[in-house]
């Protein structure tokens, strides 16, 4: 459930575009990420990083597709979330010396070091070329293409990734003994 709701902005997103267009879908996308914050906030008193800089990136991005007229950054904002996200994971890892991704989840599984080394850069990799892919999307095809693109390719993509980073991690995590 908290998968769909993360994407509710894209959805909106998704929906908008195919009845009104560009414009209308990037203003509602707008809005789509203040209700989510205002929900969240609401249900938690409490709003994680990653949606507050998503917010603050699609307002950047939209906004200025909205004022210029010209959705060239709208199709920019996946790519600077992705590599955003890739460059704190890396930077996290070269520079902190701390593994970003162990320290989010490793409430939910124990992994030896090497493992959290690879799930770490493996998806500083995948938001690398998420961000090329997102690119290549929207300068190689239509602005319908791309929209096809950043909700199915997109979560189609990631489901792929998160299936195989499992498949490989899947012999380090123990069956609970009963």
């Amino acid at each position: 459930m908290k998968f769909l709701f993360d994407l509710f902005p894209v959805i909106l997103f998704f929906i908008a575009f195919k009845i009104y267009g560009i414009f209308v879908a990037t203003a509602v996308a707008i809005a789509g990420t203040f209700l989510q914050i205002g929900w969240v906030w609401f249900r938690h008193r409490k709003v994680d990083t990653m949606l507050w800089v998503s917010l603050v990136i699609v307002t950047f991005f939209g906004g200025a597709t909205l004022l210029l007229q010209d959705e060239t950054f709208i199709k920019w904002k996946p790519t600077v979330l992705y590599w955003l996200f890739a460059g704190i994971l890396a930077g996290g890892a070269l520079f902190m010396k701390k593994n970003l991704m162990k320290s989010l989840l490793s409430e939910q599984m124990q992994l030896p070091d090497v493992a959290w080394t690879r799930m770490n850069w493996s998806w500083v990799g995948f938001f690398t070329f998420m961000g090329f892919a997102n690119l290549a999307v929207a300068y190689s095809f239509s602005t319908d293409a791309w929209v096809n693109f950043k909700l199915f390719g997109g979560i189609g993509l990631m489901l792929a990734f998160v299936l195989v980073q499992g498949m490989l991690l899947s012999k380090y995590i123990e069956e609970e003994k009963k």
